[in-house]
Protein backbone atom coordinates (compact mmCIF):
# COMPACT_ATOMS: atom_id res chain seq x y z
CA UNK A 1 0.00 0.00 0.00
CA UNK A 2 1.37 3.46 -1.13
CA UNK A 3 1.73 5.93 1.60
CA UNK A 4 2.08 9.98 2.47
CA UNK A 5 3.45 11.62 5.33
CA UNK A 6 1.97 14.89 6.21
CA UNK A 7 0.57 16.84 9.11
CA UNK A 8 -2.84 17.33 8.40
CA UNK A 9 -5.05 14.71 7.08
CA UNK A 10 -8.68 17.23 6.03
CA UNK A 11 -11.42 14.82 4.78
CA UNK A 12 -13.56 16.81 2.55
CA UNK A 13 -12.78 19.69 0.29
CA UNK A 14 -16.27 21.72 0.82
CA UNK A 15 -16.87 24.94 2.17
CA UNK A 16 -15.27 23.97 5.19
CA UNK A 17 -12.38 21.81 4.45
CA UNK A 18 -11.26 24.92 1.84
CA UNK A 19 -11.40 27.68 4.47
CA UNK A 20 -9.64 25.57 6.93
CA UNK A 21 -6.71 24.90 4.63
CA UNK A 22 -6.59 28.24 3.42
CA UNK A 23 -6.11 30.06 6.83
CA UNK A 24 -3.88 27.02 8.03
CA UNK A 25 -1.15 27.65 4.97
CA UNK A 26 -1.43 30.95 5.35
CA UNK A 27 -0.59 30.98 9.36
CA UNK A 28 1.15 28.47 9.62
CA UNK A 29 4.49 26.35 7.23
CA UNK A 30 1.51 23.33 7.41
CA UNK A 31 2.04 20.33 5.20
CA UNK A 32 -1.78 19.58 4.21
CA UNK A 33 -3.65 16.39 2.28
CA UNK A 34 -6.82 16.85 1.43
CA UNK A 35 -9.44 13.88 0.09
CA UNK A 36 -12.99 14.71 -1.11
CA UNK A 37 -15.23 11.97 -3.36
CA UNK A 38 -15.87 14.32 -5.82
CA UNK A 39 -13.32 15.21 -8.60
CA UNK A 40 -13.70 18.93 -7.79
CA UNK A 41 -13.68 20.84 -4.51
CA UNK A 42 -16.80 22.97 -3.40
CA UNK A 43 -18.88 20.16 -1.80
CA UNK A 44 -22.60 20.44 -2.22
CA UNK A 45 -22.11 23.23 -4.64
CA UNK A 46 -21.25 20.76 -7.36
CA UNK A 47 -24.67 18.92 -6.78
CA UNK A 48 -26.67 22.25 -6.19
CA UNK A 49 -29.87 22.70 -8.28
CA UNK A 50 -29.11 25.39 -11.35
CA UNK A 51 -30.62 27.97 -10.19
CA UNK A 52 -29.00 28.79 -6.38
CA UNK A 53 -27.45 31.72 -5.20
CA UNK A 54 -25.87 32.52 -1.90
CA UNK A 55 -27.68 33.49 0.68
CA UNK A 56 -25.63 36.13 1.80
CA UNK A 57 -22.88 38.76 -0.41
CA UNK A 58 -20.36 36.68 -2.12
CA UNK A 59 -18.08 39.07 -0.17
CA UNK A 60 -17.98 37.13 3.01
CA UNK A 61 -18.24 33.89 1.28
CA UNK A 62 -15.73 31.26 0.44
CA UNK A 63 -11.77 31.34 1.83
CA UNK A 64 -10.51 34.04 3.37
CA UNK A 65 -7.14 34.44 0.81
CA UNK A 66 -9.36 35.36 -2.48
CA UNK A 67 -12.40 37.51 -3.33
CA UNK A 68 -15.43 35.61 -4.71
CA UNK A 69 -16.81 38.01 -7.04
CA UNK A 70 -15.94 41.40 -7.19
CA UNK A 71 -17.83 43.08 -4.09
CA UNK A 72 -20.05 45.48 -6.36
CA UNK A 73 -23.65 46.22 -5.06
CA UNK A 74 -26.26 44.90 -7.34
CA UNK A 75 -28.25 48.03 -9.18
CA UNK A 76 -30.72 46.49 -10.88
CA UNK A 77 -32.74 42.69 -10.43
CA UNK A 78 -34.40 41.62 -6.99
CA UNK A 79 -31.56 41.99 -5.21
CA UNK A 80 -30.44 46.13 -6.02
CA UNK A 81 -28.90 47.88 -3.23
CA UNK A 82 -27.37 44.45 -2.22
CA UNK A 83 -24.14 43.37 -2.46
CA UNK A 84 -23.83 40.91 -5.37
CA UNK A 85 -24.64 37.47 -4.55
CA UNK A 86 -22.69 34.17 -6.55
CA UNK A 87 -24.64 31.74 -8.44
CA UNK A 88 -23.46 27.77 -7.75
CA UNK A 89 -21.83 27.58 -11.37
CA UNK A 90 -20.09 30.65 -10.11
CA UNK A 91 -18.62 29.47 -6.78
CA UNK A 92 -17.91 25.87 -8.42
CA UNK A 93 -15.41 28.04 -10.59
CA UNK A 94 -14.36 29.94 -7.23
CA UNK A 95 -13.74 26.64 -5.30
CA UNK A 96 -11.41 25.40 -8.50
CA UNK A 97 -9.47 28.49 -9.26
CA UNK A 98 -8.74 28.70 -5.03
CA UNK A 99 -7.77 24.56 -5.18
CA UNK A 100 -5.19 25.36 -8.19
CA UNK A 101 -3.88 28.83 -7.66
CA UNK A 102 -4.14 29.32 -3.57
CA UNK A 103 -3.84 25.87 -2.27
CA UNK A 104 -1.26 23.80 -4.85
CA UNK A 105 0.44 26.53 -5.82
CA UNK A 106 1.39 27.46 -2.28
CA UNK A 107 3.54 23.89 -2.34
CA UNK A 108 1.96 22.94 1.46
CA UNK A 109 -1.63 20.98 -0.38
CA UNK A 110 -2.10 17.91 -1.84
CA UNK A 111 -5.92 17.16 -3.19
CA UNK A 112 -6.81 13.33 -3.65
CA UNK A 113 -10.07 14.00 -5.51
CA UNK A 114 -12.30 11.32 -6.36
CA UNK A 115 -11.16 9.07 -3.18
CA UNK A 116 -13.16 7.60 -0.44
CA UNK A 117 -11.79 8.37 3.34
CA UNK A 118 -11.91 4.74 4.76
CA UNK A 119 -10.43 5.42 8.02
CA UNK A 120 -7.74 3.89 10.21
CA UNK A 121 -6.21 1.04 10.23
CA UNK A 122 -2.97 -0.09 12.21
CA UNK A 123 -2.34 3.27 12.86
CA UNK A 124 -2.53 5.09 9.44
CA UNK A 125 -5.12 6.33 8.33
CA UNK A 126 -6.33 5.11 4.60
CA UNK A 127 -8.18 6.81 1.42
CA UNK A 128 -9.20 5.00 -1.90
CA UNK A 129 -9.85 5.73 -4.85
CA UNK A 130 -12.66 5.49 -6.50
CA UNK A 131 -11.26 4.95 -9.93
CA UNK A 132 -9.16 2.51 -9.42
CA UNK A 133 -9.87 1.45 -6.30
CA UNK A 134 -6.20 1.78 -5.11
CA UNK A 135 -6.07 2.47 -1.63
CA UNK A 136 -3.02 5.09 0.04
CA UNK A 137 -2.40 5.06 3.45
CA UNK A 138 -1.65 8.27 5.10
CA UNK A 139 0.74 8.99 8.27
CA UNK A 140 -0.46 11.95 10.17
CA UNK A 141 2.03 13.98 12.25
CA UNK A 142 -0.49 16.44 13.70
CA UNK A 143 -4.09 15.72 13.00
CA UNK A 144 -7.01 14.18 10.84
CA UNK A 145 -9.39 17.50 10.52
CA UNK A 146 -13.17 16.17 9.75
CA UNK A 147 -14.53 18.63 7.74
CA UNK A 148 -18.40 16.44 6.82
CA UNK A 149 -19.31 16.67 10.39
CA UNK A 150 -21.92 19.14 9.39
CA UNK A 151 -22.17 18.03 5.68
CA UNK A 152 -25.28 19.32 3.59
CA UNK A 153 -27.61 17.19 2.95
CA UNK A 154 -29.55 19.15 -0.67
CA UNK A 155 -32.16 17.19 -2.92
CA UNK A 156 -30.09 15.99 -5.65
CA UNK A 157 -28.18 13.33 -3.28
CA UNK A 158 -30.94 12.72 -0.49
CA UNK A 159 -33.46 10.15 -0.34
CA UNK A 160 -37.03 11.26 0.36
CA UNK A 161 -38.20 10.50 3.18
CA UNK A 162 -41.64 9.49 1.74
CA UNK A 163 -43.09 7.06 -0.36
CA UNK A 164 -43.96 7.44 -3.91
CA UNK A 165 -46.11 5.75 -6.29
CA UNK A 166 -44.46 4.78 -9.77
CA UNK A 167 -46.86 7.33 -11.58
CA UNK A 168 -46.31 10.17 -9.50
CA UNK A 169 -44.27 12.95 -11.07
CA UNK A 170 -41.64 13.30 -8.53
CA UNK A 171 -38.92 15.55 -9.14
CA UNK A 172 -35.91 17.26 -7.59
CA UNK A 173 -35.11 21.03 -8.02
CA UNK A 174 -32.17 19.93 -10.00
CA UNK A 175 -34.61 18.00 -12.42
CA UNK A 176 -37.37 20.75 -12.38
CA UNK A 177 -35.38 22.63 -14.75
CA UNK A 178 -35.09 20.04 -17.39
CA UNK A 179 -38.97 19.23 -17.35
CA UNK A 180 -39.97 18.55 -21.26
CA UNK A 181 -43.55 17.78 -20.84
CA UNK A 182 -46.43 20.75 -19.36
CA UNK A 183 -47.87 20.07 -15.61
CA UNK A 184 -50.57 20.64 -14.68
CA UNK A 185 -49.99 22.08 -12.00
CA UNK A 186 -46.64 21.74 -9.24
CA UNK A 187 -46.48 20.59 -5.54
CA UNK A 188 -43.57 22.32 -3.80
CA UNK A 189 -42.73 19.86 -0.88
CA UNK A 190 -40.76 21.61 2.21
CA UNK A 191 -40.58 25.27 4.34
CA UNK A 192 -36.55 25.77 3.78
CA UNK A 193 -34.88 27.93 1.87
CA UNK A 194 -34.66 25.12 -1.09
CA UNK A 195 -38.45 25.33 -1.03
CA UNK A 196 -38.22 29.19 -1.12
CA UNK A 197 -36.06 29.66 -4.21
CA UNK A 198 -37.92 26.80 -5.91
CA UNK A 199 -41.20 28.35 -5.85
CA UNK A 200 -39.60 31.77 -6.71
CA UNK A 201 -38.15 29.92 -9.64
CA UNK A 202 -41.67 29.15 -10.74
CA UNK A 203 -43.19 32.42 -10.24
CA UNK A 204 -40.20 34.10 -12.10
CA UNK A 205 -40.54 31.87 -15.05
CA UNK A 206 -44.15 32.43 -15.54
CA UNK A 207 -46.35 29.78 -13.79
CA UNK A 208 -49.39 31.43 -11.89
CA UNK A 209 -49.26 31.64 -8.69
CA UNK A 210 -52.91 29.76 -8.35
CA UNK A 211 -50.56 26.48 -10.00
CA UNK A 212 -48.69 26.26 -7.51
CA UNK A 213 -49.55 24.40 -4.06
CA UNK A 214 -46.33 24.59 -1.46
CA UNK A 215 -46.61 22.12 1.55
CA UNK A 216 -45.26 23.25 4.62
CA UNK A 217 -45.47 21.34 7.41
CA UNK A 218 -44.14 24.45 9.58
CA UNK A 219 -43.72 27.89 8.73
CA UNK A 220 -40.17 29.93 8.83
CA UNK A 221 -38.82 32.73 10.62
CA UNK A 222 -36.87 34.52 7.67
CA UNK A 223 -34.34 37.72 8.24
CA UNK A 224 -34.32 40.57 5.76
CA UNK A 225 -31.94 40.45 3.10
CA UNK A 226 -31.14 44.34 3.81
CA UNK A 227 -29.74 43.66 7.41
CA UNK A 228 -27.28 40.85 6.21
CA UNK A 229 -24.99 42.91 4.53
CA UNK A 230 -21.61 43.87 5.00
CA UNK A 231 -18.89 46.50 3.84
CA UNK A 232 -20.12 49.71 2.92
CA UNK A 233 -23.40 48.55 4.04
CA UNK A 234 -22.22 46.73 7.51
CA UNK A 235 -23.77 49.52 9.77
CA UNK A 236 -27.35 47.77 8.47
CA UNK A 237 -26.00 44.42 10.01
CA UNK A 238 -24.23 45.91 13.27
CA UNK A 239 -27.81 47.80 13.89
CA UNK A 240 -29.18 44.35 13.66
CA UNK A 241 -26.71 42.42 15.92
CA UNK A 242 -27.31 45.31 18.71
CA UNK A 243 -31.04 45.26 18.36
CA UNK A 244 -30.91 41.22 18.58
CA UNK A 245 -28.52 41.75 21.51
CA UNK A 246 -30.78 44.18 23.25
CA UNK A 247 -34.03 41.53 22.50
CA UNK A 248 -31.16 38.67 23.96
CA UNK A 249 -30.94 40.99 27.46
CA UNK A 250 -34.97 41.69 27.77
CA UNK A 251 -36.61 39.03 26.81
CA UNK A 252 -38.35 37.15 29.34
CA UNK A 253 -38.74 34.11 27.81
CA UNK A 254 -38.11 32.39 24.25
CA UNK A 255 -41.40 33.96 22.41
CA UNK A 256 -40.50 37.07 23.65
CA UNK A 257 -37.39 37.09 21.81
CA UNK A 258 -38.67 36.39 19.03
CA UNK A 259 -41.79 38.89 19.58
CA UNK A 260 -38.85 41.59 20.19
CA UNK A 261 -37.19 40.72 17.29
CA UNK A 262 -40.39 41.32 15.17
CA UNK A 263 -41.10 44.49 16.62
CA UNK A 264 -37.35 45.47 15.73
CA UNK A 265 -37.64 43.76 11.98
CA UNK A 266 -35.06 41.53 12.66
CA UNK A 267 -37.10 38.34 11.49
CA UNK A 268 -40.11 38.66 9.68
CA UNK A 269 -42.54 35.66 9.47
CA UNK A 270 -42.86 34.48 5.77
CA UNK A 271 -46.61 34.37 5.90
CA UNK A 272 -47.35 37.72 8.36
CA UNK A 273 -50.58 35.62 9.53
CA UNK A 274 -49.14 32.00 10.53
CA UNK A 275 -46.89 32.28 13.76
CA UNK A 276 -43.55 30.63 12.56
CA UNK A 277 -42.61 27.67 14.08
CA UNK A 278 -38.97 27.17 12.49
CA UNK A 279 -35.82 28.87 11.90
CA UNK A 280 -33.11 28.12 9.79
CA UNK A 281 -31.62 31.90 8.99
CA UNK A 282 -33.22 31.88 5.25
CA UNK A 283 -32.53 35.07 4.34
CA UNK A 284 -34.94 36.65 1.65
CA UNK A 285 -35.57 40.42 0.37
CA UNK A 286 -38.76 42.24 0.72
CA UNK A 287 -39.46 42.00 -2.95
CA UNK A 288 -38.44 38.09 -2.78
CA UNK A 289 -40.89 37.75 0.45
CA UNK A 290 -43.89 39.42 -1.73
CA UNK A 291 -43.65 37.18 -4.01
CA UNK A 292 -43.92 33.68 -2.37
CA UNK A 293 -46.70 35.31 -0.37
CA UNK A 294 -48.98 35.68 -3.52
CA UNK A 295 -48.64 31.48 -3.55
CA UNK A 296 -52.06 31.47 -0.96
CA UNK A 297 -52.56 27.29 -1.27
CA UNK A 298 -50.31 26.54 1.24
CA UNK A 299 -50.60 23.35 2.97
CA UNK A 300 -50.24 22.57 6.95
CA UNK A 301 -51.12 18.86 7.44
CA UNK A 302 -47.71 18.02 8.53
CA UNK A 303 -45.16 16.12 7.01
CA UNK A 304 -45.68 14.07 3.81
CA UNK A 305 -46.00 10.14 4.53
CA UNK A 306 -47.06 8.97 0.59
CA UNK A 307 -47.58 10.01 -3.04
CA UNK A 308 -50.05 8.12 -4.37
CA UNK A 309 -50.97 8.62 -7.99
CA UNK A 310 -54.23 10.39 -6.68
CA UNK A 311 -53.68 11.89 -3.67
CA UNK A 312 -50.91 13.09 -1.08
CA UNK A 313 -51.03 11.43 2.19
CA UNK A 314 -49.58 13.84 5.23
CA UNK A 315 -49.63 13.68 9.36
CA UNK A 316 -53.16 15.03 9.63
CA UNK A 317 -55.04 14.23 6.04
CA UNK A 318 -54.93 14.13 2.32
CA UNK A 319 -54.99 16.19 -0.57
CA UNK A 320 -55.92 15.10 -4.21
CA UNK A 321 -53.06 14.80 -6.86
CA UNK A 322 -52.57 13.14 -10.02
CA UNK A 323 -50.43 11.93 -12.52
CA UNK A 324 -50.09 14.96 -14.57
CA UNK A 325 -49.29 17.43 -11.08
CA UNK A 326 -45.48 17.74 -10.69
CA UNK A 327 -44.57 16.93 -7.20
CA UNK A 328 -41.14 19.23 -6.28
CA UNK A 329 -38.97 17.35 -3.52
CA UNK A 330 -37.31 19.78 -1.09
CA UNK A 331 -37.11 18.08 1.93
CA UNK A 332 -33.32 17.66 2.59
CA UNK A 333 -32.20 19.08 5.70
CA UNK A 334 -29.81 20.94 4.35
CA UNK A 335 -27.15 21.49 6.96
CA UNK A 336 -27.18 18.70 8.99
CA UNK A 337 -27.26 18.97 13.38
CA UNK A 338 -25.21 16.25 15.04
CA UNK A 339 -24.67 16.77 18.47
CA UNK A 340 -21.79 19.06 19.13
CA UNK A 341 -18.69 18.12 20.13
CA UNK A 342 -15.22 19.12 20.86
CA UNK A 343 -13.52 21.24 17.97
CA UNK A 344 -10.04 19.93 19.20
CA UNK A 345 -9.36 16.97 20.69
CA UNK A 346 -6.37 14.29 20.55
CA UNK A 347 -4.98 14.10 16.87
CA UNK A 348 -8.41 15.52 15.40
CA UNK A 349 -10.26 18.70 14.98
CA UNK A 350 -14.19 18.53 14.01
CA UNK A 351 -14.89 21.17 11.95
CA UNK A 352 -18.58 22.69 13.22
CA UNK A 353 -20.44 26.03 13.56
CA UNK A 354 -19.27 28.84 15.53
CA UNK A 355 -21.02 31.77 13.78
CA UNK A 356 -22.17 31.82 10.14
CA UNK A 357 -21.17 31.29 7.48
CA UNK A 358 -19.60 27.86 8.25
CA UNK A 359 -16.42 29.15 5.95
CA UNK A 360 -15.79 31.57 8.56
CA UNK A 361 -16.16 29.24 11.43
CA UNK A 362 -13.63 26.80 9.99
CA UNK A 363 -11.27 29.69 8.96
CA UNK A 364 -11.31 30.73 12.68
CA UNK A 365 -10.43 27.57 13.62
CA UNK A 366 -7.75 27.06 11.58
CA UNK A 367 -6.63 30.48 12.80
CA UNK A 368 -7.10 28.98 17.01
CA UNK A 369 -4.82 25.76 16.02
CA UNK A 370 -1.90 27.94 14.41
CA UNK A 371 -1.71 30.06 16.94
CA UNK A 372 -2.19 28.47 20.36
CA UNK A 373 -1.05 24.84 21.46
CA UNK A 374 -3.15 24.06 24.29
CA UNK A 375 -6.04 22.32 23.45
CA UNK A 376 -8.87 23.25 26.48
CA UNK A 377 -7.63 27.35 25.44
CA UNK A 378 -8.88 26.24 21.68
CA UNK A 379 -11.93 24.79 22.68
CA UNK A 380 -12.43 27.92 25.04
CA UNK A 381 -11.93 30.27 21.82
CA UNK A 382 -14.43 27.78 19.45
CA UNK A 383 -17.43 26.70 21.58
CA UNK A 384 -19.14 24.60 18.50
CA UNK A 385 -22.65 24.76 17.99
CA UNK A 386 -25.14 22.88 15.35
CA UNK A 387 -26.94 25.29 13.42
CA UNK A 388 -30.52 26.03 14.41
CA UNK A 389 -33.89 24.34 13.27
CA UNK A 390 -36.62 25.79 15.70
CA UNK A 391 -36.90 29.08 17.54
CA UNK A 392 -35.78 27.79 20.76
CA UNK A 393 -32.50 26.21 18.80
CA UNK A 394 -31.83 30.57 18.12
CA UNK A 395 -31.28 30.76 21.86
CA UNK A 396 -28.36 28.03 21.90
CA UNK A 397 -27.52 29.62 18.91
CA UNK A 398 -27.24 32.77 19.96
CA UNK A 399 -25.44 32.24 23.14
CA UNK A 400 -22.55 30.76 21.54
CA UNK A 401 -22.32 33.06 19.27
CA UNK A 402 -22.21 36.11 22.37
CA UNK A 403 -19.83 33.52 24.30
CA UNK A 404 -17.36 33.36 21.35
CA UNK A 405 -17.15 36.73 21.18
CA UNK A 406 -16.97 37.86 24.42
CA UNK A 407 -13.66 34.96 24.16
CA UNK A 408 -12.23 36.85 21.08
CA UNK A 409 -12.30 40.46 22.33
CA UNK A 410 -9.75 39.23 25.28
CA UNK A 411 -7.07 38.70 22.21
CA UNK A 412 -5.78 41.39 20.49
CA UNK A 413 -4.24 39.44 18.20
CA UNK A 414 -7.67 37.85 17.07
CA UNK A 415 -9.40 41.36 16.86
CA UNK A 416 -6.94 42.02 14.27
CA UNK A 417 -7.50 38.71 12.50
CA UNK A 418 -11.64 39.24 12.68
CA UNK A 419 -10.76 42.84 11.19
CA UNK A 420 -8.72 41.59 8.21
CA UNK A 421 -10.62 38.19 7.79
CA UNK A 422 -12.17 38.46 4.56
CA UNK A 423 -15.32 35.96 5.22
CA UNK A 424 -15.81 37.59 8.47
CA UNK A 425 -19.07 39.80 7.93
CA UNK A 426 -18.11 42.58 10.82
CA UNK A 427 -14.36 43.09 8.59
CA UNK A 428 -13.74 46.73 8.21
CA UNK A 429 -16.15 48.25 10.90
CA UNK A 430 -13.37 50.65 11.97
CA UNK A 431 -13.86 52.67 8.39
CA UNK A 432 -17.35 52.97 9.62
CA UNK A 433 -17.23 54.59 13.47
CA UNK A 434 -18.36 58.13 12.08
CA UNK A 435 -21.52 56.60 11.09
CA UNK A 436 -24.67 57.55 13.21
CA UNK A 437 -26.24 54.19 12.91
CA UNK A 438 -22.67 52.39 13.39
CA UNK A 439 -22.25 54.50 17.26
CA UNK A 440 -25.76 53.62 17.97
CA UNK A 441 -25.30 50.17 17.34
CA UNK A 442 -21.63 49.62 19.19
CA UNK A 443 -23.43 52.13 22.36
CA UNK A 444 -26.41 49.64 22.16
CA UNK A 445 -23.63 46.28 22.29
CA UNK A 446 -21.87 48.00 25.21
CA UNK A 447 -24.70 48.46 27.17
CA UNK A 448 -26.35 44.86 26.49
CA UNK A 449 -23.48 42.52 25.98
CA UNK A 450 -23.15 41.21 29.28
CA UNK A 451 -26.97 41.06 30.32
CA UNK A 452 -27.66 39.30 27.11
CA UNK A 453 -25.02 36.35 27.91
CA UNK A 454 -26.82 36.12 31.14
CA UNK A 455 -30.41 36.14 30.38
CA UNK A 456 -29.37 33.65 27.39
CA UNK A 457 -27.95 31.22 29.86
CA UNK A 458 -31.93 31.55 31.45
CA UNK A 459 -33.59 31.29 28.51
CA UNK A 460 -31.33 28.24 27.75
CA UNK A 461 -32.27 26.80 30.94
CA UNK A 462 -36.13 27.16 30.53
CA UNK A 463 -36.49 26.29 27.04
CA UNK A 464 -34.65 22.81 27.88
CA UNK A 465 -36.54 22.28 31.25
CA UNK A 466 -40.12 22.80 29.10
CA UNK A 467 -39.07 19.85 26.94
CA UNK A 468 -37.29 17.24 29.25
Amino acid sequence: MKTVKTDYLVVGAGASGMAFTDTLIDESDADVVMVDRRANPGGHWNDAYPFVRLHQPSAVYGVNSRQLGNDTIDEVGPNAGFYERATGAEICGYYRRVLDEELLGSGQVRFFGMSNYIGPNAGRYRFESRLTGETTGVQVRRRIVDATYVESSIPATHTPPFEADPDVRLVTPNELVELTDPAEGFTVIGAGKTSMDTCGWLLNHGVPPAEIRWIRPHDPWTLPRRHMQTLELVPWLMEWVSLRTEAAAKAEDVPDFFRRLEASGLVVPLDPEIEPETYRGAILSQDERNDLRQIRNVIRKGYVQRLDDDRIVLDDGTVPTDPQHVHVDCTAHGVKTPPTRPVFEPARIALQYIETPVSFSAAIIAYIEATRNDDAEKNRLCPPTSFPSDAEDMIRYTLVGQRARAAWREEPDIQDWLQHCRIGFVQGIDDHFDDPRMQDALERIDEHREPAIANLERLKELAESSTS
